[in-house]
Parts: C-alpha cells; sequence; structure tokens
C-alpha cells in the first residue's frame, strides 16, 4: 500500500530510527499502529541495548521484495536464502550462526510464535508464508539474550511481525513477471459497529527460472476484528494459508562443472511439497489506572508434507528420496503486566508475565519414498510438548544518564514421545533459568553506551530426548540429548545521533552456546557436537539528506568456532554481511528503492578446508503515482545477473552410474536477473 508522498517520507525517515540502535519510540500494546516522532538528530525511545529496532510498513513499501522472506532482512546482518523450493521455510543466517530453518531466531507474528519444535524437517522450522507483506504495520527486532519476554530459539534474536488493524482505503493490486509470476491482492476494512473489519486475500503463483517448472502455488487470507477505546484494545484474527510446489533441490558442482547439467537444472523431478496453516488468535490489552495488562491466545492447525532427494542415488535400485511429514495442532496464550513504580525516589517500570504453548503433533515421520511413493518408514513418532514460562524484569532510572534493567526468566518443558519403535518412546522433562541484566549510560550529546549479559536457550527436538537406539536399524545403541541447551551472551554497544540528519550505532558481541546439539531432520538422528563460541562486530547508519530520501548500510563481522579436534570452524556459519539501501518516496509521485546486499564466504567443513563463494545482488524498485489512487512500479531483482549461489554444501552424494560416493560441493543458484511489475488502485 502506497500512502502520500509526504506521509510516507516522513515515515520513511524516522522508520528504522536507527537500524540498530534503539528502533523508533511506539506505544507499549501489540496491537496499536506504530507511532513516529522526532528526527534523526536526536535520540529516541528507551531501548535497553544497541542491537533493538523497529521497521515501519513505509519503509517495507520502498524495499524490492524477491519473496516474503526477504521482509526480514530488515534486521541489520541477517540474510535470507532458499536451498529448495519456495513453498519451504527459507534457510536464515544471523551473526555467526546457520540458523538452518530458524533454530536460534525466535519469530513471531502479533506475538505468536512462528518457531515449530520438534518439527519434521528441522529444530524451529519458521515458514513466514502465511504473511501477507501489505498487510505488516511494522517489524521489530532484538538481538542477543537480554529480554526476559523471549524465550526459546532467541539465542541469536527474536523478530516479531505487527499486522495492521485497517488499511486507510480499500487495495487492489496486480502483480505479474518472467517465469510465470502472477500475483492478486485485495484489501479492505470496513467499519464494523465500533470496530474494524481487516480483509485481505492474495493468490500468487510461479514457475521460477529452473528447467523443472516450479508451479508454485498459493493463497493467502486474513480476517481480522479490532476495537479500541480509550482504555481497551481487543484484537481477534483468523489466517488461512495453503500452498503447494515441486522443488529444484542443489545440485553437484561436479555436474555442472563437467556440462552434463545447467546450473538451473534437477536431479529428482518429484521432489516437492504441499503445506497449510489456519490459525485463530485473540490480543486484549486493558489500560486502567497506572499500569497495562495484555493477555494473548491462539490455536493453530498445521500441515508441512515434504519430498527431498539430496543425495541421489546411494541406493542404486529405488533413489534416496525421502519424505517428512509433519501434522500438528498447536494451543498457546501469554497474560503480561506492566505498570511504573517509584523505589523510593527513583522511577521503575516492572513487567511480568507468564506463558503457555502446547504442540500435539499427531505424526511426524520420515519415510522412504520413490516419486512420492512410499516404500518404507525410516521413523515415525506422535509428540505431545507442552512449556511453561514465567518471567519478571524491573527497570530503574536511577539518574538522568544512569538507567538499568534486570530480568529473570523461568522455563520448563515437558515431552512424551511415542515411537514406531518402542525403545524409542518415553517421556522427558526439563528446566532452565535465565537471568539478564543492562546498564545504560547516557544520554550525553546525543550519544548512549550500552552494557548486555544475559542467558537465553533453544529446545532440542523431543524425539531426541527420549532416544535408545539409532531409528535406522534400531539396534545401535544411541544417547539422549539434553532437551534445553543453554546459552551465554554479552554486548557492548553504543548509538549516536551526534552527526547531523544521521545516527550510527556500533555493537561488540560474544555469546557461547553449552552444545550444538541438534536433533537432524534429514536424517533422523541427533549429531552432538561440542560447546560453540561466536564473536563480531556491527556496524550500522542511517542518513536522511532530504525529506525523501533515506540511505541506510550495515557492516557485520563475526567468528564462529568450536573445540573439537577435527576442526574449530562451524559448517555454513557466514563470517562477514554487508548491505546498504537507498529510498526514494518524492513529492512529485515518484518513489523507489535499491538494495545492495553481500554475504561472505563460509568454511563448509570444520577444518575450513573448504569454503562457499561470497555472494553479492542488487535489487531496484521504481515507480511512480500517476494519480492519488493509482500507481505502477517495476522491479528487477539481481539487475547484474550474478551467477552467485544462494547456498552450499558439501557432502557425499551418488549419481546414477557412479560406482560410489563422491564427496562435492552441492549448490542452489541465485535466481537470474527477473523483472516485475506491479498496478496498484485504490478506490
Amino acid at each position: 500500500m502506497r500512502r502520500s508522498s509526504i506521509a510516507a517520507g516522513l515515515g520513511l525517515a524516522l522508520a528504522p530510527a536507527l537500524l540498530q540502535a534503539g528502533g523508533i519510540p511506539t506505544t507499549t500494546g501489540w496491537l496499536e499502529e506504530v507511532v513516529v516522532t522526532g528526527k534523526l538528530d536526536r535520540l529516541e525511545g528507551d531501548p535497553i541495548s544497541a542491537t533493538v529496532g523497529v521497521v515501519t510498513s513505509e519503509q517495507l513499501d520502498l524495499r524490492p521484495v524477491l519473496r516474503v522472506g526477504e521482509l526480514l532482512e530488515v534486521v541489520p546482518g541477517l540474510i535470507v536464502t532458499q536451498h529448495s523450493g519456495g513453498g519451504k521455510a527459507n534457510q536464515y543466517f544471523l551473526r555467526g550462526f546457520n540458523l538452518d530453518h530458524g533454530t536460534d531466531l525466535a519469530t513471531s507474528v502479533d506475538g505468536v510464535p512462528v518457531n515449530m519444535p520438534s518439527h519434521g524437517h528441522g529444530q524451529g522450522y519458521t515458514d513466514i508464508n502465511f504473511v501477507i507483506p501489505e498487510l505488516v504495520n511494522s517489524i521489530d527486532y532484538r538481538k542477543g539474550t537480554y529480554y526476559a519476554d523471549t524465550g526459546n530459539f532467541s539465542a541469536a534474536g527474536a523478530i516479531n511481525m505487527r499486522y495492521r488493524n485497517s488499511v486507510d482505503t480499500p487495495i487492489a493490486q496486480l502483480d505479474a513477471g518472467e517465469d510465470g509470476y502472477r500475483r492478486a491482492l485485495l484489501a479492505l476494512s470496513p467499519r464494523i459497529g465500533n470496530g474494524t473489519l481487516l480483509f485481505g486475500v492474495e493468490h500468487s503463483q510461479t514457475d521460477g527460472p529452473w528447467l523443472l517448472d516450479e508451479n508454485f502455488r498459493k493463497t493467502n487470507a486474513l480476517l481480522r476484528y479490532s476495537r479500541e477505546t480509550d482504555v481497551d484494545c481487543l484484537a481477534i484474527t483468523s489466517q488461512v494459508y495453503e500452498g503447494e510446489w515441486r522443488s529444484t533441490d542443489q545440485i553437484p558442482l561436479r555436474l555442472v562443472r563437467d556440462g552434463a547439467l545447467d546450473r538451473f537444472g534437477f536431479i529428482d523431478p518429484t521432489d516437492g511439497g504441499e503445506s497449510h496453516r489456519y490459525s485463530l488468535g485473540a490480543d486484549w490489552i486493558s489500560r486502567r489506572g497506572s499500569g497495562e495488562f495484555q493477555a494473548r491466545g491462539y490455536a493453530i492447525d498445521y500441515r508441512l508434507d515434504l519430498f527431498s532427494n539430496f543425495t541421489y542415488a546411494l541406493d542404486p535400485i529405488d533413489g534416496d528420496q525421502f519424505e517428512q511429514l509433519d501434522d500438528r495442532r498447536i494451543f498457546g496464550g501469554a497474560v503480561e503486566w506492566r505498570r511504573p513504580l517509584r523505589l523510593g525516589k527513583l522511577a521503575s517500570e516492572l513487567e511480568i508475565g507468564v506463558e503457555f504453548r502446547r504442540d500435539d503433533i499427531d505424526i511426524v515421520g520420515l519415510y522412504r519414498t520413490v516419486a512420492r511413493e512410499r516404500i518404507g518408514t525410516g521413523r515415525e513418532e506422535a509428540v505431545v510438548q507442552t512449556s511453561y514460562s514465567a518471567y519478571s524484569s524491573l527497570t530503574t532510572t536511577w539518574t538522568e544518564q544512569v538507567r538499568t534493567s534486570a530480568g529473570i526468566r523461568a522455563d520448563y518443558f515437558d515431552f512424551d514421545v511415542g515411537s514406531n519403535r518402542p525403545e524409542n518412546s518415553g517421556t522427558a522433562s526439563d528446566s532452565i533459568a535465565s537471568p539478564k541484566f543492562s546498564l545504560i549510560l547516557g544520554p550525553w550529546k546525543e550519544t548512549e553506551l550500552f552494557v548486555n549479559v544475559g542467558k537465553g536457550f533453544h529446545s532440542n527436538d523431543a524425539r531426541g530426548t527420549t532416544l535408545r537406539v539409532d531409528p535406522t536399524d534400531g539396534v545401535t545403541p544411541a544417547d539422549p540429548v539434553d532437551p534445553l541447551v543453554g546459552a551465554l551472551g554479552a554486548d557492548v554497544g553504543v548509538r549516536t545521533a551526534i552527526l547531523p540528519k544521521m545516527q550510527l550505532s556500533v555493537s561488540l558481541w560474544t555469546l557461547e552456546l553449552d552444545s550444538e546439539l541438534l536433533f537432524v531432520g534429514d536424517a533422523g538422528v541427533t549429531e552432538p557436537s561440542r560447546e560453540s563460541k561466536r564473536r563480531g562486530v556491527e556496524v550500522g547508519a542511517i542518513w536522511n539528506p532530504l525529506s525523501w530520501l533515506i540511505v541506510d548500510a550495515d557492516l557485520a563481522w563475526s567468528r564462529a568456532s568450536v573445540d573439537d579436534p577435527v576442526g574449530s570452524r562451524i559448517p555454513g556459519a557466514v563470517e562477514n554481511v554487508a548491505s546498504i539501501g537507498v529510498a526514494i518516496d518524492h513529492p512529485s509521485g515518484w518513489f523507489g528503492g535499491a538494495r545492495f546486499r553481500h554475504f561472505g564466504k563460509a568454511p563448509l567443513i570444520e577444518d575450513g578446508s573448504v569454503e562457499s563463494e561470497p555472494t553479492t545482488l542488487v535489487n531496484l524498485e521504481a515507480g511512480y503515482r500517476i494519480t492519488d489512487t493509482l500507481s505502477v512500479s517495476a522491479a528487477v531483482f539481481n539487475i547484474f545477473d550474478s551467477d552467485d549461489n544462494d547456498i552450499t554444501y558439501f557432502y557425499e552424494s551418488q549419481l546414477p552410474g557412479e560406482a560410489a560416493p563422491v564427496e562435492d560441493i552441492h549448490f542452489h543458484p541465485v535466481e537470474p536477473r527477473t523483472v516485475r511489475f506491479t498496478v496498484t488502485g485504490t478506490f
């Protein structure tokens, strides 16, 4: 959705309120529209670290986005890629982590968690294909382990996407582009009694640039009723997502080098999948007296049926395709209470909250298949996973230049696993306490210093907690994993607005994980590793030289290591990330944006002898408002037609006709230069 150029220019100029340094001052309620005030030559808000922020819809509107997952790249240093079909969750990289499909990055929408524990494909699986980008009001982000109200999967950071309560006018939008790309969007928000009913629906389809047409079809619908009074806010939201696709998975470099396979070719034409997500949620905020009370509840019906083949023909008769199935219902909720208080003469704010989540997983399975037909069961379980959490934090202003925030979080998990191998059935439980502390000094001359330390954690797959024998043979003894893996992090950061029309932030950070233990869904087993250490530096800047122009830049460096005789490097840990963006919203009606995005090499094996190549992309979007109710735009992705890779792996595979497995690089290329057009009308 496009607003007037003046409003969009103001919102854009202030939206990130420094990409890494503090975000925009907003109302405390999750349901409210973001309120933007102030200028870039003045610090705004009261963040507790230099690595938090808020990005508003105005800036999101002016970012060229190839796929919905790239919305999350507004988080400085976060890279979002894809190694298979578009209906599969993206691959995420942040702070020296190859986060796989979401482990250690807690993602939520209106406070409802997206990460899937004990998932059929990967722990913490995060698929945001159900999000309609034009209806996102803002994206909040936090990095590190310093926030009492964030728990599982948040060691590297946390993201919350907030939906709008309404649109200014009804919207109809049509998109078209190369490779069979088509998309239609309709959104409107009529008044219903004392409230507003937001309705949005989108349908998209694409074949992609692959020699095997992707045939990705996706439908999303959202219905949201909201009502606000002077003291209460209520929102009830239902969503529907359905998608199906064919996948071109990563391919072996040896075939491409020999000229036997095109870069956009495929090995198994039957890979792909289908998924759905149906959800219902409610949020209520009450502000009576000096405090604020918030309650949230949600229910989700989710299913993924995924077919993959990464090693091709280790089995020369039936091939190596496998199916991963995840079918579950999720129920959860949270209650939070926040109020200001005085400790003697000291102004403080107290926050107390409790959370609950239950995943009833009817089937989480791994099967051997040929052309999507099952020929054997690797493992099949039913899982009930329940978590209970409580947290509290106290923020105190000691002087005009000294603040502290101290918090504690406690989490308890129950796991109940019923396996097709009785030896691997059973129950387990675990708990963890996570203290947090932050010291904030300043502002002096529009400059603040932050010192943060805190503990966090991620859960391991429930199936690993009751493991007794290797599920592939049912005989080999196997050790269960620790249910909860702790993390200890620290940041020292600074943010400043001392330079005219500019904000700058710098953060030095470190993070230690007790273990990289994770359940590997692709293999159906757990692979333990040793304690890991990560450290890094992040720099972010935003410059607003003109009311209609904004320039932002981020640089991030990290180093990840483990103490292991095989080697100290962590495969997939990207070391360098850089991005530069320009956004324009001119009063004449012209608008657009350009983004440069680079992520550097990464080790592919533990001794670092094999590394991936860097990837650099430039995207561009430009548009014009023909009238107050009609605009057109064009976007060019990968404008220089880079032949870099979206993701790279190193492992053994065997092709038909090969006598033995071969260690090789396997890669999924970035999409070639792609052009898309958009027509947007309001009425």
